[in-house]
């Protein structure tokens, strides 16, 4: 049993832009916030949908429902109704089943919640007699989280596309990337390259953040002007028929990298084609981690940054005050999307259909003690989303250039 996610309001009456919940749009399609969908198994699986009934009040103020009629034909499910039966209707529904799928103490409130527990209570007082009621529940993602971590064909034509739009929001952005222009406007600049190409806009909340900025790996407030010769972190990524991109780039203010901030860089890189060239069928998930991190040990060291056996300092993780994150995670309708990295204590291998973000990066925080006066304030992470393939991989944002000449030349083609 899955329900929509709630409206959420900024303050007082002022809602935020609605976002449908991901598990229950995944199964069904539906997008309207109340709706609440009802999967009974058994020899002739039925899908019950529960909608809000058609309301010309409320539709003057927030645009069109579809009503129960809408929904049955727009979405096809064994049976629809409207929402004000689920009272009547659920308790049965439950009942039948001998376990329930749903998530307990979730952000919907507790009026479903107080149905399944009513449930329980049924069965604990009656099904020992007649071996029928609801024994256990069961968090959804236990079924869900597998199934959403291979993606099918259209789920890759719409994670394409995604990064079709990410990519020219980057190209866009880099463009407007100058001395004294504000990370804001570079923000804007994204969210109207996404709009126009017909995306919600950002997948999440965009990171433009030049210079020290660059070294909080979630900077959202993109507030500060940028600097001459700063390097300007953009992590942004468009959502697109609610499937998201995820991009990172880092663009030198001026049009060129300058001094540290090359020898930097290119570690990076490095670091990023070779964790994205460790992408196969068979290929145990953290492998592409440990390529990563492996280049940019070996880069920090030669820098100076680092003293030591290579080996050795990745085993006492002596480069965590630098690249305190993991290389990877599951890309789809969430841009964290669910799905284990490991089963059974090992990582888990990736398969032909998995989407994942391959983004090393390297943070000189200003305030920390290990880092290196002449490396202060710079921060670098380049990141790229790459399908699994029967026979490798496929780097859906390779349009967006990587290499330090073509990144500089990005920066500096609106000048």
């Amino acid at each position: 049993m899955l329900q929509a996610a709630p409206v959420q309001l900024k303050s007082r009456d002022g809602e935020r832009p609605y976002h449908p919940d991901r598990e229950l749009y995944y199964l069904t399609g539906a997008t309207e916030p109340e709706t609440v969908a009802v999967l009974t198994g058994g020899e002739e699986p039925l899908l019950h949908l529960f909608v809000r009934e058609r309301d010309p009040t409320d539709e003057l103020w927030r645009g069109p429902r579809l009503g129960p009629e809408g929904a049955a034909e727009r979405f096809q499910p064994d049976e629809c109704h409207p929402l004000r039966e689920l009272e009547a209707r659920l308790p049965e529904l439950l009942r039948a089943a001998d376990r329930i799928y749903f998530r307990l103490a979730g952000i919907h409130g507790d009026d479903i919640e107080r149905h399944v527990l009513d449930a329980l209570s049924w069965a604990r007082a009656r099904g020992a007699r007649t071996g029928t009621g609801p024994r256990a529940v069961f968090d959804p993602g236990e079924v869900l989280d597998e199934l959403r971590v291979i993606k099918d064909d259209h789920e890759l034509s719409l994670l394409r596309r995604a990064a079709e739009v990410t990519v020219e929001g980057h190209r866009a952005a880099a463009a407007r990337i100058a001395p004294g222009e504000g990370e804001w406007s570079v923000e804007a600049t994204l969210h109207a390259s996404f709009r126009a190409a017909g995306g919600r806009g950002p997948g999440y909340e965009p990171i433009v953040g030049s210079g020290a900025n660059a070294c909080v790996l979630h900077y959202v407030e993109n507030a500060s002007v940028i600097a001459r010769d700063a390097l300007v972190l953009v992590d942004a990524g468009a959502e697109m028929g609610f499937y998201n991109g995820d991009v990172t780039r880092t663009y030198p203010a001026g049009g060129r990298f300058v001094g540290p901030q090359r020898d930097v860089y290119d570690i990076v890189e490095a670091a990023r084609a070779a964790a994205v060239a460790a992408v196969k069928p068979g290929c145990p998930v953290a492998a592409v981690h440990d390529a990563a991190t492996r280049v940019l040990v070996e880069g920090l060291v030669a820098l100076g940054v680092l003293q030591g056996d290579v080996e050795e300092i990745i085993a006492a993780e002596a480069h965590k005050p630098f690249y305190p994150h993991q290389t990877s995670h599951w890309l789809g309708l969430d841009v964290h999307d669910p799905g284990d990295y490991a089963k059974d204590g090992a990582s888990r291998d990736l398969v032909p259909g998995m989407v994942l973000t391959v983004e090393p990066g390297l943070y000189f925080r200003p305030d920390h003690e290990a880092t290196p006066a002449r490396f202060s304030g710079i921060g670098v992470r380049i990141e790229d989303d790459v399908a699994v393939t029967n026979d490798g991989h496929e780097v859906l944002t390779a349009a967006l250039p990587t290499a330090a000449a073509e990144v500089e030349a990005l920066v500096r083609s609106a000048r």
